[in-house]
């Protein structure tokens, strides 16, 4: 344990605030400014699902690697460069002419923010002792709740009353603050880093990006064929990745994990189960705009309960779970999360606003349950050196959720409106009866834990 000043024991949890703030808000507030930034860029709202995937897929594949680079070189160092790197990505989008230039750039803030949020958290599990760090954990992810918040309501004011160039201008001054923060506050933490395993790194990457490039060219007419081969090259990348980990003391992933009955199935429903979550948000404004022809700012006042009610059900979740168990939360919740799906594809009319609030404020307190309920039981059971690991494989994989959910709603979407002809409302609201089933579909899957899971995290 690190000796720290008077000083960093006060004001180093605001390091791991700000780095959240930052890259929760810059995930947030780009869904309601696509429409209007596909137009400067002389794109079709419906074709700009990259710039979200993006930057998840390159969250999910360089997050691994953030704690060996922190191990090795010091988290004051990779911290302050994660920054810079963000900052960068971020003024390169602000400057992007056209959508292959923003998606590149949205590659390079993905870089930074895979090392940022990762190892501002590892250097506060390092900084301070375990009867301390529930406590300065707590205060540290409050702007996880609140940047999901303000995040679709200030995309939509800046776009609609300045230029989307600011939803990532925005960043750079928080991005200067929090560096100034980190240089006077972060302390030089090193470790004894093990060989980072490199070939299951390019292994496992090279296998993510092929299944999302797999379902973006395996719907789009002309394409399908390359879609097949990259789903095809993808697998055999995963089975190689598979057969690497088999053989090596020390893989990026250890395959021991998934001995563990409730990470297999925690891991695996936290796949399947936030497929539909995801593709939500990404879709619902679109709708709100391109359909319904809501402004920007009101799209992102409609997003705002999702956020309100994700906030007001967190003191409730664990006793929710205690009273019911995890499977039946699980199993119920996630059934829940389909019906609502389904319900907003019922919506035809703008002036049907007024019943998105209740809806989506459910729905955010359904998802807020969903995660918390599936992230404890897939790390609850893990000890010693599992922990860290499985802890790790747990964030890719919700990245990876992300990124498939959107690349998947999008891909569904066009391919209604391309192949069947559908116009676009309809294609909008058969997209939700698919993703809703799909979603209650998955939630059996958590009927193979048993009752009695999780019983001692509570």
């Amino acid at each position: 344990m690190v000796a720290l000043t008077p000083t960093q024991d006060k004001y180093l949890p605001y390091v791991l605030a700000v780095a959240l703030f930052m890259q929760i808000l810059d995930a947030t507030i780009l869904n309601t400014s696509l429409p209007q930034m596909a137009q400067a860029l002389g794109e079709s709202p419906l074709q700009m699902q990259w710039a979200v995937i993006s930057y998840a897929l390159t969250l999910a594949i360089f997050i691994p690697i953030s704690g060996f680079l922190a191990d090795k070189y010091g988290t004051r160092r990779v911290f302050l460069s994660a920054i810079i790197i963000f900052c960068i990505g971020s003024l390169l989008c602000a400057a992007s002419p056209t959508l292959d230039f923003l998606i590149s750039s949205r590659i390079v803030q993905g870089i930074g923010g895979a090392m940022m949020t990762p190892v501002a958290r590892l250097i506060l599990v390092k900084s301070y002792p375990r009867n301390k760090l529930l406590t300065v954990m707590n205060f540290a992810v409050i702007p996880a709740l609140v940047a999901p918040l303000v995040g679709p309501v200030l995309g939509g004011y800046i776009v609609q009353y300045t230029s989307w160039h600011w939803i990532f201008l925005i960043n750079i001054p928080m991005g200067i603050f929090g560096f100034i923060m980190g240089k006077k506050l972060v302390p030089a933490l090193f470790e004894d880093s093990k060989r980072l395993d490199w070939t299951g790194f390019l292994l496992f990457a090279a296998a993510a990006c092929g299944f999302t490039l797999a379902v973006e060219f395996g719907t789009q007419v002309g394409r399908e064929f390359y879609g097949m081969m990259l789903g095809l090259l993808a697998s055999l990348l995963l089975g190689a990745y598979i057969w690497h980990a088999k053989r090596r003391a020390t893989p990026l992933f250890p395959l021991s994990l998934f001995d563990i009955r409730t990470f297999r199935i925690g891991i695996t429903g936290n796949l399947f189960t936030r497929l539909g979550i995801s593709a939500v948000p990404f879709l619902l404004p679109l709708l709100l705009q391109v359909v319904f022809e809501y402004s920007p700012s009101q799209a992102g006042w409609l997003l705002a309960p999702i956020a309100v009610g994700a906030i007001g059900i967190k003191p409730w979740v664990s006793n929710i779970i205690q009273r019911y168990s995890y499977r039946t939360v699980l199993v119920y919740n996630t059934t829940l999360i389909g019906i609502l799906i389904i319900i907003l594809a019922q919506f035809n009319d703008a002036a049907q606003w007024m019943w998105f609030i209740p809806i989506l404020t459910v729905m955010g307190a359904c998802n807020s349950m969903q995660f918390s309920a599936m992230n404890t039981i897939t790390i609850g059971d893990l000890h010693g050196a599992q922990t860290s690991s499985g802890n790790s494989l747990m964030a890719v994989n919700q990245q990876l959720a992300i990124s498939f959910g959107i690349a998947f709603g999008a891909a569904l979407l066009n391919l209604l409106r391309e192949r069947l002809q559908m116009d676009t409302l309809t294609a909008f609201q058969t997209t939700y009866w698919i993703l809703g089933l799909f979603t209650i579909l998955s939630g059996l899957h958590f009927l193979r834990l048993k009752p009695e899971d999780g019983r001692g995290l509570y």
